[in-house]
């Protein structure tokens, strides 16, 4: 019996589906995360240009939209144990470049951008509340890390009970051992796996 055949004899990876009113979430994709010398590296620049014909066509079908970035107080005084794990994020603060969501996504009039400190878009903010005003029944994620805020994220979405779709290859992380293994585990519990061209297919 292989790895696999577990998950399917314990009847793991269903498919949740896509309901009628989905938005998008980009999570993330800010300029420090293109840099390797800071954030970056393996298939996150290649996940910025498909989420850009993502970001497009939801535009077009009038999806709703949030972006989220990392941002700390100048001051230091909301860096938590994320901090002590990784403390180049405390640099991620609401002016330094770095914080910026890149220029090949650039929010427009209407798009909601959230401000977070910990991994989950959800978290500590009022993204849940967003959506709901929105009607959203569907979220589609796109972003970076995979294994790190995309999951965290993912999870959340879930556990909000928003049918959940991971943006296959709008997804990034800076090694593709953990990006690969995520996007497995998340198809097994938690989400739906599309591509870009899967999606603006299916709308």
């Amino acid at each position: 019996m292989t790895e696999l055949d577990i998950y399917e004899k314990q009847n793991f990876g269903n498919l949740s589906g896509i309901g009628s009113n989905p938005a998008l979430l980009i999570v993330d994709f800010v300029n420090g995360f293109t840099d390797p010398n800071q954030f970056g590296g393996g298939n996150i620049n290649d996940a910025i240009n498909k989420t850009s014909e993502l970001l497009k066509f939801s535009r077009l079908q009038k999806f709703p939209i949030a972006m989220t970035r990392v941002v700390y107080a100048d001051n230091g005084s909301d860096n938590g144990i994320f901090c002590i794990k990784a403390p180049a994020l405390s640099n991620l603060t609401e002016s330094n470049p770095s914080s910026q969501i890149v220029e090949e996504l650039s929010p427009i009039a209407g798009e909601y951008i959230v401000r977070k400190t910990q991994p989950s878009a959800f978290f500590g903010t009022n993204l849940v509340g967003w959506l709901t005003s929105k009607s959203v029944d569907t979220v589609l994620v796109t972003g970076c890390t995979t294994s790190g805020c995309v999951r965290a994220s993912v999870i959340d979405s879930m556990s909000y009970n928003f049918r959940t779709v991971v943006v296959t290859d709008g997804v990034g992380d800076r090694a593709i051992g953990p990006h690969e293994a995520n996007l497995f585990d998340m198809q097994q519990k938690y989400a739906d796996l599309m591509s870009v061209d899967e999606i603006i297919k299916y709308f």
